[in-house]
């Protein structure tokens, strides 16, 4: 398995006096548009922030998305659910998307924390206002980013008996 995957973890303390830059900020993008979507439809669009007042709002309406104090960047995932197929496959399309992001940092040197904002209309609507993003647009996530404080220890694991083997 690759060291990637092992070694992703939900970071929610970052360096404040490290700064991500606008390449690194692209290549975690890059690695987003990446990955795959259903008819290839890629329903996504992001927004990239590094201002800190943008970054401290974000805490002030996500309850979950403190991690915003200290990190350097966030990316906002938005569903363009009229650019998926008809079945509606924006929300797988928009995780896999983001999970390139978590990995593809992990290659940067960076922590990353994924903090969902679909489909909870308590937090929808102050994201639309916030980045005004319009109807149909939904603000799927946001993810901070940032250069790692602290290294957690792994939660994930496998576990056989969640798994059916049919042969």
């Amino acid at each position: 398995m690759n060291d990637l995957i092992r070694n992703r973890r939900s970071i929610r303390k970052y360096n404040p006096g490290k700064k991500v830059t606008k390449e690194q900020i692209n290549q975690l993008l890059e690695a987003a548009m990446l990955s795959p979507s259903a008819c290839n439809s890629r329903p996504w669009e992001f927004i990239a922030v590094t201002n800190r007042g943008i970054l401290d709002e974000i805490t002030r309406i996500h309850p979950y998305a403190q991690m915003c104090k200290t990190a350097a960047a966030a990316v906002i995932v938005v569903a363009v659910p009229q650019t998926g197929t008809p079945e509606g496959y924006f929300a797988q399309d928009c995780a896999a998307a983001t999970e390139n992001i978590l990995i593809e940092a992990v290659s940067l040197g960076l922590g990353t924390c994924w903090c969902g904002v679909y489909p909870r209309e308590e937090r929808i609507e102050p994201f639309r206002a916030l980045f005004k993003i319009a109807e149909p647009k939904i603000p799927f996530n946001v993810i901070a980013v940032g250069f790692p404080d602290e290294m957690p220890e792994s939660r994930g694991f496998f576990d056989e008996a969640k798994v059916t083997y049919i042969e």
